[in-house]
């Protein structure tokens, strides 16, 4: 079984809260070094058979359409190479 990753961010001008508060949390527990959280989302889509061109299509109108808000968010799409199971 194949596995397709649509990884949801938002857009680097959205303000993230999400994110703003965990990064306080990591520099209130003395990791200074973190200068910056940004929180997504990550889909594990898993596929009957091969991933063709046409099926990365079909899933990149899932990810504008469903998985993503396209007027805060960005998205990513790849195959998931796996570790062999």
């Amino acid at each position: 079984m194949e596995k397709i990753i649509v990884e949801v961010m938002p857009k680097p001008e959205i303000l993230d809260p999400q994110g703003r508060a965990i990064q306080g949390v990591f520099n209130r527990d003395g990791h200074e070094l973190v200068l910056g959280v940004r929180q997504g989302k990550r889909f594990e889509i898993s596929v009957n058979g091969p991933i063709t061109d046409e099926l990365l299509d079909e899933i990149e109108e899932l990810a504008a359409n469903v998985l993503s808000n396209p007027i805060i968010e960005t998205y990513a799409i790849y195959a998931d190479e796996g570790d062999g199971e």
